[in-house]
């Protein structure tokens, strides 16, 4: 990239970048981001009557399309240049001469402080974090392309290792499957295999000896012949299944390759028990939707808590053992429980046989908070006694320890984390959604936001969690990385400044083989097709249908309808400003002619302020009021402040359907969107924000739409259109309608997910085995963080709930 900047600099168009540079630091802003810095280039263009293609194509033009941010000095300017994805270049360019020099991370980091007022050289250097010493023991991807298909390359890596260094890795893997058992019984080999050679051997004369069995013969009537060969329970069910897994490992060992080794893998009984961590919030299976911090999140952990069990039980079938897995979804116990079931320790997940939600209760340091309901955001100080507490819990469940943990959220992270050190099990991290990207420069103001947030700990709790995961789920790709036009979730955490407290070096290696990209499903029983009308009871269609357009409730419903037969324009979530119900209702406020063919339906929680906790909710809550008063929107929208079983969230949708309406999900950022496909697939034309995973489910005009809705007028007319299209075609509504439930059938089902999370925690649990030693080193300087860092200024928070 400095031969692009060179090459502007050798032209006639220096001294339009000398012009230009003089102009943003003749503006307001000293710090520009990607967006402020194209639209202040296109003024320029204009203003100086620049040719068309100038903006695009010429030197300068496509410099500026690589710029992320521009920070302004007095006598020069910093350009954060993103040449690629995942990359990162720094250049100072001094404005008389426009002298380039490249900068340092340091640097960087030093100058940013310095734009907030908070460098201070003179007082001594700040503490630095730098985690790229500690991944040297780990492989790296080098395609960017491949970013979050980590256990395909580790597979490669594996069994290239298998080839180069066969003797040792055949003993590791010995070893390996020598260690597995389970409630006492020995799974696999037993210990008449001392070593690697017997094992090569006694593979052989076992596929000999089930070779001349009938296929169909169960593994019971020849499991005794099997146990003097050296081989235990584990093997296959019947005497074909046990045959093609001994061939795979005899095949790894006389000719390794990647796929043979993930189909080998996959096949060993080694996950029986699970935790999935998800401490915050109103957890629970009925009445909890739409609560302060309750949300997509809930939905999520249910269902892939369902699943799983089913995936596990038809896997364990096949390996021949009479097991039976069990799950237990972790989260906090809440006392006061607002009619909720949050204050019962143990209660069976619908429609399982063996999975449980286990609800631990924080311990009290002030009644008056651990008794209620506690912010995401103000959760921090309780999380080390919990994990504590929860462990002893858990250990009584299952009667020994699990064999995965999961962690969801930032906070359910942090517990995975120090669940799975003491526990010494496999460790995955589902970040569900990062909040330093959803808040603009949330790192460099965190002391001005930190009395609120409490970012100071989130964004260490973070580093901390990612860092310390044997593996790494994420909904799409982009949230690791972003896209060409935008950097990732994860992406955001490699270089920052959290001014007068640290910096971060080196937060995290993008390349590392632990991510894995792995959508999420949608509940099919609960969300399907609303034209398959044999499924659905007449009598919820009718109640719903009355309740989104016509009931009159004034404790449950805001807003009469003018004209109910108008095309509905529906949303459904929590009201935070991320989520930006608020911003849906100026942008049909903004647009008489949407006014004009639709009416605006939300199903948005609580309808008063002062029923809330929230100070965010009760904020938004008063501004929708403001923004239907402003633009005069009575008659024209309707506000449901009602919590749907999740029956009537399927069906609302449906009926919603039935009226030829559409859903608009306009959150200002998403990291995946499970309404989105719940929305799809009843088959509800779906308008998605352009910003987080939408991008990846949804292909723009084809199965749904992709907005901005930052641009409220831009948005406004992309539904007209659509509108129009419908009113000049009346099949295009159906068509958009097909294509959007065929796109959830064939990419996101919790079959596709689950099947691959329980083979993506075998491979990484063999990962983990085979690297253990390398990675101590990094778990200890990740415990020093917890303890220095993260510990003190959540003690300090503890202190602060203690005199409320």
């Amino acid at each position: 990239m400095s031969d692009l900047i060179q090459a502007v600099l050798d032209s006639d168009e220096r001294i339009d970048m000398r012009q230009f540079a003089s102009e943003l630091h003749h503006g307001e802003k000293r710090y520009l981001l990607r967006n402020d810095i194209l639209s202040a280039f296109e003024a320029y263009c204009t203003n100086h009557q620049k040719p068309e293609q100038f903006f695009r194509s010429s030197l300068l033009g496509r410099l500026i399309y690589y710029v992320q941010e521009i920070i302004l000095d007095i006598e020069s300017f910093c350009v954060i240049i993103r040449p690629r994805i995942a990359s990162q270049e720094v250049f100072r360019i001094y404005r008389e001469d426009l002298t380039v020099e490249p900068m340092s991370t340091e640097q960087l980091l030093d100058l940013r402080d310095r734009i907030v007022n908070c460098y201070h050289p003179h007082e001594g250097d700040v503490l630095e974090l730098d985690f790229q010493p500690f991944n040297d023991y780990s492989p790296t991807i080098r395609d960017p392309k491949n970013i979050g298909k980590g256990v395909q390359f580790l597979n490669r890596y594996l069994s290239s290792k298998l080839l180069q260094e066969p003797g040792q890795w055949l003993e590791a893997l010995f070893r390996f499957l020598s260690i597995h058992s389970h409630d006492g019984m020995q799974l696999l080999i037993n210990s008449r295999i001392q070593n690697q050679q017997q094992l090569s051997g006694q593979i052989k004369r076992a596929l000999t000896f089930v070779g001349e069995l009938p296929e169909d013969k169960p593994y019971q009537d020849f499991r005794f012949e099997l146990q003097v060969l050296g081989l235990e329970p584990g093997w296959g069910n019947t005497a074909h299944r046990v045959r093609e897994t001994l061939e795979m490992l005899d095949e790894l060992i006389d000719s390794p390759d990647h796929q043979g080794l993930e189909a080998f893998i996959s096949r060993v009984p080694m996950i029986f028990k699970i935790v999935l961590v998800s401490p915050h919030g109103w957890f629970g299976q009925e009445g909890v939707l739409g609560r302060p911090d309750t949300g997509g999140q809930v939905v999520y952990v249910l269902d892939q808590a369902r699943s799983l069990e089913k995936q596990m039980q038809e896997e364990i079938k096949l390996t021949g053992l009479d097991v039976h897995p069990k799950i237990v979804i972790l989260t906090r116990l809440i006392p006061n429980n607002d009619g909720t079931r949050s204050d019962q320790r143990l209660e069976k997940v619908y429609g399982t046989e063996n999975a449980w939600i286990l609800r631990v209760p924080l311990r009290e340091f002030n009644p008056k908070v651990t008794q209620n309901w506690i912010s995401r955001f103000e959760f921090w100080p309780y999380l080390e006694t919990f994990a504590l507490d929860a462990q002893k819990e858990l250990e009584a469940e299952f009667h020994g320890v699990p064999d995965l943990i999961v962690g969801n959220y930032s906070d359910g992270n942090l517990v995975a984390f120090l669940l799975a050190r003491r526990l010494k099990v496999t460790q995955c991290n589902i970040a569900h959604a990062l909040e330093k990207s959803k808040y603009l420069f949330s790192n460099l103001y965190w002391q001005n936001l930190d009395d609120q947030y409490h970012f100071s700990l989130q964004f260490t709790a973070d580093l901390i969690a990612m860092n310390a995961a044997n593996f790494i789920i994420s909904s799409t790709y982009q949230e690791i990385v972003g896209t060409p036009d935008s950097i990732g979730q994860y992406e955001s955490y490699k270089s920052f400044t959290m001014p007068e407290l640290y910096h971060v070096v080196d937060g995290i290696e993008l390349f590392s083989p632990k991510f894995n990209v792995v959508p999420p499903g949608v509940n099919e029983n609960t969300y399907f097709p609303y034209t398959r009308t044999e499924e659905r009871l007449p009598s919820d269609r009718e109640r719903l249908e009355e309740l989104l357009f016509t009931l009159e409730d004034p404790v449950h419903v805001y807003g009469k309808l003018d004209n109910p037969g108008k095309r509905p324009i529906f949303s459904m979530a929590r009201l935070d400003r991320i989520k930006n119900l608020t911003g849906l209702a100026e942008c049909f406020g903004r647009s008489p002619e949407l006014q004009e063919q639709c009416n605006l339906i939300l199903v948005a929680g609580k309808l008063r302020a002062e029923e809330t906790a929230d100070q965010e909710e009760a904020s938004e809550i008063r501004k929708l009021y403001h923004v239907i008063d402003e633009y005069r929107l009575h008659g024209k929208i309707r506000w449901l402040g009602v919590r749907l079983p999740k029956a009537d969230s399927g069906e609302i949708y449906r009926v919603i359907a039935d009226h030829q309406g559409i859903f608009v999900q306009p959150a200002l950022f998403e990291a995946f969107g499970l309404t989105i496909l719940e929305s799809m697939i009843t088959g509800l034309p779906t308008f998605a924000t352009r910003f987080g995973g939408p991008l990846e489910i949804i292909q723009d005009r084809v199965n749904g739409f992709l907005i901005n809705p930052t641009n409220l007028e831009e948005t406004a007319q992309k539904i007209l259109d659509f509108i129009s299209k419908c009113d000049q075609n009346p099949s295009y509504w159906e068509e958009i309608s097909k294509r959007a439930i065929e796109r959830v059938y064939t990419s996101y089902t919790w079959k596709i997910h689950t099947t691959r999370l329980l083979s993506l925690a075998k491979i990484y649990g063999f990962w983990n085995f085979v690297s253990q030693e390398d990675r101590e080193d990094m778990l200890r300087y990740i415990e020093l963080l917890f303890y220095t860092l993260f510990k003190p200024r959540a003690q300090r928070l503890l202190e602060q709930h203690m005199h409320r």
